[in-house]
């Protein structure tokens, strides 16, 4: 199969602030096809497939971080000047938080607890 790889997107009223804290926060390295359009290099990855919600439900899509330690990830995020929204929580699955990045775009942040395909 010729699939190479996931190219995500994410949209924001405020992308220069948000390419910034990829860069300068998570350290994320990056290639810049044009001046200011920076394609950012992910770590690992996995993809799980989750039936419908409710029933009649509109298919939808979630982007979600994972970290070892939520606690010091959060810590340390907040420290640089990232903020969550709300406390950590258990999941069952995993331990996880809303993380506030520019243009008000929550991300949810979680050390899993599950099987990892990584």
């Amino acid at each position: 199969m010729g699939i190479t790889g996931v190219h995500a997107l994410i949209y924001t009223s405020e992308p220069e602030e948000f390419r910034a804290v990829l860069r300068d926060v998570f350290g994320w390295p990056h290639v810049e096809e044009d001046p200011g359009w920076l394609i950012f290099r992910l770590p690992p990855a996995e993809l799980g497939v989750h039936p419908l919600m409710e029933e009649g439900g509109a298919p939808s899509h979630q982007l979600s971080f994972m970290c070892d330690d939520l606690n010091a990830t959060v810590a340390e995020l907040e420290a640089r000047g990232i903020t969550t929204r709300g406390h950590s929580r258990d999941m069952g699955w995993g331990v996880a938080a809303t993380v506030v990045l520019p243009g008000d775009v929550e991300v949810m942040l979680y050390e899993p607890r599950h099987a990892t395909a990584i």
